[in-house]
């Protein structure tokens, strides 16, 4: 998680922020910090806030409450006032040392990060992106735990389609559809053929996102994949389902600027049948607004890609993430006792 959506978890149930309202989809606004944002208490309920799962969440606050701090994924140029109200708040040192993804850039690693086995051969992946436009092509990842409905897959694929755009689309298992879904597929694979690439598996997610041809990333806004692609500095449309993601979302969109949203409201969970949510025209509208979007699509690249540099400078020499990185290892060490690093 980021220190925007630490913070403002911390402070909806610190305030008691939801005793104001009846309805799980009510929306409040989250106390004590600058930005007005609002959340509801379905999209934020605290971590396993569920029926059954209080004992964990007691153990969780116990951890939280004698840790000597808390390290985070991010970068201080990003968030400075959500890092400095989340270390006030919870009255302990913040540790900012990310980009995580930027640390080691070696392309053959890069293609292995999160997994050692890949859906698709990183260099026949590279290759095609090879012949494609610059900033042309969108990738599109609901991350290793996100199961989408099947109408919501179609819808999906029919909005790829309909955009126009170059795309990179990864389905963790398609397998695990009927019949109907997986002839879409195959059908819509023949269609775009040549512009639009399907990956049945794992993906290398960074490698494809920081190659000149993709611009833009829908995203399921976890918090990997959206440090991923501010690293990258891509644009994104936003598609959360769970978790921190909706507060990732309004940072995305609603603080750093860099988003489109879907209009996601309730959260969809790791199994939900629901029914579709999302139809292939708002699919389209906002691959638009983040590929083509005229003036304000433009801003948002621009932001993005301005975050991108200070990323980038973050985890260099001298930057703020690298030391901070160095400062948790003194940390520890002297904690141990003795031996220091360099």
């Amino acid at each position: 998680m980021c220190a925007f959506s630490l913070l403002c978890q911390h402070n909806v149930e610190r305030y008691n922020a939801y005793d104001a309202v009846a309805d799980d989809n009510e929306p409040v606004v989250v106390p004590g910090v600058e930005k007005r944002i609002e959340v509801t208490r379905a999209q934020a309920p605290g971590f396993f806030r569920a029926p059954g799962f209080e004992k964990i969440a007691d153990q969780i606050e116990l951890a939280q409450g004698e840790a000597d701090g808390a390290v985070v994924n991010s970068f201080l140029e990003m968030e400075p006032e959500y890092v400095a109200g989340y270390a006030a708040a919870r009255k302990m040192k913040v540790w900012t040392i990310g980009p995580v993804s930027l640390y080691h850039q070696h392309a053959a690693t890069l293609a292995k990060r999160g997994n050692t086995t890949t859906a698709i051969d990183a260099d026949e992946c590279l290759r095609w992106l090879e012949g494609k436009e610059p900033n042309t092509v969108l990738y599109v990842s609901f991350g290793s735990i996100v199961h989408a409905d099947p109408k919501q897959v179609i819808e999906l694929g029919l909005g790829l389609e309909g955009s126009g755009h170059p795309f990179v689309w990864v389905l963790k298992n398609p397998a695990q559809y009927g019949e109907d879904v997986r002839e879409f597929l195959q059908d819509l694979e023949e269609r775009v053929a040549g512009r639009g690439m399907l990956v049945r598996g794992w993906s290398p997610q960074v490698l494809i996102l920081n190659h000149a041809a993709v611009g833009g990333f829908v995203t399921h806004c976890g918090w990997n994949s959206t440090m991923e692609a501010i690293a990258a500095g891509l644009p994104v449309v936003t598609w959360p389902h769970f978790s921190d993601q909706f507060l990732n979302e309004k940072l995305a969109v609603e603080v750093l600027g860099i988003g489109v949203g879907v209009g996601i409201k309730e959260p969809l969970m790791w199994m939900s049948k629901k029914e579709i949510v999302v139809g292939r025209e708002v699919v389209e509208a906002a691959i638009r607004s983040i590929m083509d979007g005229g003036e304000e699509g433009k801003e948002r690249r621009t932001k993005a890609l301005a975050l991108s540099e200070k990323a980038r400078a973050a985890v260099q020499k001298g930057g703020s993430s690298l030391g901070n990185l160095l400062d948790l290892i003194k940390h520890f060490e002297a904690d141990a006792g003795g031996c220091t690093t360099d």
